[in-house]
């Protein structure tokens, strides 16, 4: 082999050696190779803000001043005042808490009541789960069928078009044996808008002889 081959070898291994450190050095990263800029923007940062703190502080200097100069003015011109009818103004107080309060709660008994959709056991929730998927086994289902009660049974049966089968394929996987899946879609209210009930696989029991 002639020494130009080796030095080609050479060469090339070199190349791969630095390709292979390169992609293995974190500093070689082009977002590293960025780390001075983002040096510079942490001391632009730190600079503004003390340009910040040392125009600001003058001033929240004279605040404080000023409010502990004015606190105990505020505080004797109350004094004096509630002196003269300390049991009206008592009364006054209790009267303005206990009015912000029957507000409060008249507002949300309001909201409630518009957020009910007329139903009888609504809600009335601000937002409620879209959907609501229940796995009922084969003794849940015989126990619903043979009279049990369930608010969701008396919704009408839901129809999703071109992706109803694929619906139900996926809901099939998941029942199941000899029970069902029940797929339940709820207004904004939390009461039920549509239902779609999918059968799982069927066990044949075996009559013993």
């Amino acid at each position: 082999m002639t020494p130009t081959t080796n030095n080609s070898n050479h060469s090339r291994n070199n190349k791969k050696y630095n390709i292979g450190s390169d992609s293995v050095n974190p500093l070689s990263h082009p977002f590293c190779d960025r780390s001075p800029f983002a040096a510079l923007d942490i001391l632009m940062l730190i600079l503004v803000l003390g340009a910040l703190g040392f125009l600001i502080i003058p001033y929240v200097n004279i605040i404080y001043r000023e409010t502990i100069e004015i606190l105990p003015l505020v505080f004797d011109v109350i004094q004096e005042v509630i002196s003269d009818a300390p049991i009206a103004y008592v009364v006054g107080v209790v009267a303005a808490f206990s009015g912000v309060i029957a507000t409060i709660a008249a507002w949300e008994i309001l909201e409630v009541k518009s957020r009910k959709c007329g139903k009888p056991n609504c809600k009335g929730l601000r937002k409620a789960v879209e959907f609501d998927i229940q796995l009922e086994s084969e003794e849940c289902v015989k126990y619903l069928s043979t009279g049990g009660t369930s608010s969701d049974n008396d919704v009408k049966p839901l129809e999703l078009g071109q992706d109803h089968k694929e619906l139900e394929a996926e809901l099939k996987k998941m029942a199941p044996v000899n029970g069902r899946t029940v797929l339940i879609f709820r207004a904004p209210c939390g009461c039920p808008a549509g239902r779609l009930e999918v059968r799982g696989a069927k066990r044949i029991r075996r009559i013993k002889k």
